[in-house]
């Protein structure tokens, strides 16, 4: 005689599962919020009055763009809101396009026609981002000082294109691994250049990749500060310079260094706004698995 058992109730067990996926997107959303809260706390600020800003924490007040005005026409710091764009936006944009333009083609060497032992100058590459960079300053601040390079661009320029190199060609060489073999040999079949090949097959399909790759070299040269504080305390100074040269001046007022860190990464912020599709599609093409 058969015996049949009556199967579980599976209602229980889905609603088990709503709740906990609930759960954790509550969780997963109070920490976004909790990340998120200073940098909104201090673009509250840089909108207070110097005794609304110091004075008990509110949302209550009255908005002013006098601390923006202070800030960028105040002249008592190192250099002006002016001089310290103008150096970070030439000294980020040159280094990106020198990082690309040596990335590319070693990303190419690397991933499409790889050499004996390729994973140990892969290996190479990264691990020059392990080294910290405070054991080498003094040493490139003195080769810096022998080239008459301290307190200009190229100096920054130079030593970002070398610091976002390795990343860049770790990055781009996981991304040029996924084109396919296929279309690399029907290219050089159609009698198609090196060239030709890296600019009309292998970027346009990479180009996400590209645009992500480029948003980090961007981002970590426009925020870096050590090397612009040692190299650069005047002259050439950077935005993050510039801020630091504002707290110096402006003593320990909040409104005044909450404009002052606005101005200094609103571009950032802006730029991985405007990008953050293609750097999404990159991210998730290869170079993070």
């Amino acid at each position: 005689m058969a015996i049949f058992t009556r199967a579980p109730k599976a209602e229980p067990i889905l609603g088990q599962n709503r709740l906990v996926a609930n759960l954790l997107g509550l969780l997963t959303w109070f920490i976004g919020l909790l990340f998120f809260f200073p940098l909104f706390w201090m673009v509250i600020n840089g909108f207070k009055d110097e005794a609304d800003a110091n004075g008990t924490p509110t949302l209550r007040f009255d908005p002013t763009l006098d601390r923006f005005r202070e800030v960028t026409e105040d002249s008592q710091g190192l250099l002006s809101f002016t001089e310290a764009f103008g150096n970070s936006f030439w000294i980020v944009l040159i280094s990106t396009i020198l990082v690309m333009l040596l990335a590319i083609p070693a990303a190419y060497a690397l991933a499409v026609r790889p050499m004996k032992k390729w994973r140990d100058i892969l290996f190479f590459f990264i691990s020059t981002k392990f080294l910290p960079i405070v054991g080498a300053i003094m040493p490139l601040w003195i080769i810096a000082r022998d080239l008459d390079l301290l307190g200009t661009r190229t100096v920054l320029i130079i030593l970002y294109t070398a610091m976002n190199l390795p990343l860049a060609v770790w990055m781009l060489r996981s991304f040029f691994a996924e084109v396919p073999k296929e279309l690399i040999e029907a290219s050089q079949i159609d009698g198609c250049s090196l060239l030709g090949q890296i600019r009309q097959v292998i970027l346009p399909i990479v180009a996400p990749g590209l645009a992500a790759t480029a948003l980090l070299c961007v981002i970590f040269a426009w925020n870096e500060f050590f090397l612009a504080i040692q190299l650069n305390p005047t002259g050439a100074s950077t935005m993050p310079v510039w801020v630091n040269s504002q707290q110096k001046f402006q003593g320990q007022f909040i409104a005044g260094l909450s404009a002052a860190s606005v101005l200094a990464t609103l571009p950032v912020v802006i730029a991985g706004w405007v990008a953050q599709k293609r750097m999404i599609r990159g991210l998730a093409m290869g170079a993070i698995k």
